[in-house]
């Protein structure tokens, strides 16, 4: 049965904790998110924030090391103030690592439980991009013991394979540990998880349903499956 076969390949030497991030063993967990530009990684940041401080009841902070474009760190900063979570930010155009760096001796000193980090949206073909995220994924590494403890990709889930493409190259620089899979509602099916899964092994642990913070879920592969073939069902009748 199709149904039975793609939560085999979903589950596929999987756990429910693989889905669950990472925790520090002390001091501030570290949450580096990346992705491509118009992938929907503020938002996402945003659910991301008010998920670990609301549901959790965590101490939230977030980087804005996104400094490059236009409006990102405003953008940022107005979900902060909205959701009730510390920012840290410097001037656009400034040093995305220095950014980073601060937002680490602030998380220690303020006893924060959870630093989200942004980093610039670009293109998963331009290296040199590319190693300025390895850069900040380094510069936290320095700062704070085990870190980052979880590297998140904002994938869009209307994208095809090309998805697929961008997650081996973000890989490859920054070695991710899941996926944030946003934008996925009934036209969006996010089908291109399966492609992910299967050729990267790597777990989805969050899907942005909406626009609002609110508009989160935590992956779960069976809610998943039934949502995908409740939908095929439903177009095959009509």
């Amino acid at each position: 049965m199709m149904r039975d076969k793609v939560l085999g390949i979903l589950v596929a030497g999987d756990n429910p904790a693989t889905r669950e991030l990472k925790v520090a063993a002390s001091g501030p967990t570290v949450i580096l998110v990346a992705g491509i530009n118009g992938a929907g990684k503020t938002t996402s940041i945003a659910k991301l924030a008010w998920l670990l401080k609301n549901r959790m009841g965590k101490k939230v902070m977030v980087a804005a090391s996104d400094t490059f474009r236009a409006a990102a760190v405003d953008q940022l900063t107005i979900w902060a103030q909205r959701i009730g979570v510390e920012i840290v930010k410097h001037k656009m155009g400034a040093d995305p690592a220095a950014v980073a760096y601060d937002a680490c001796e602030a998380a220690k000193g303020r006893g924060i439980d959870y630093l989200v980090v942004d980093t610039a949206g670009r293109l998963h073909t331009q290296d040199h991009l590319m190693r300025e995220l390895t850069k900040i994924r380094d510069v936290v590494a320095k700062r704070i013991e085990g870190a980052p403890h979880e590297v998140l990709l904002v994938l869009d889930a209307t994208t095809g394979q090309n998805a697929v493409q961008q997650a081996k190259n973000f890989g490859q620089a920054i070695n991710v540990t899941g996926i944030f899979l946003a934008k996925l509602d009934g036209t969006a099916r996010g089908g291109v998880v399966l492609s992910i899964k299967e050729q990267l092994n790597l777990p989805v642990k969050f899907i942005g349903l909406g626009e609002t913070p609110e508009d989160i879920e935590t992956f779960d592969p069976q809610r998943f499956v039934d949502a995908l073939f409740g939908e095929e069902g439903e177009a095959e009748t009509r």
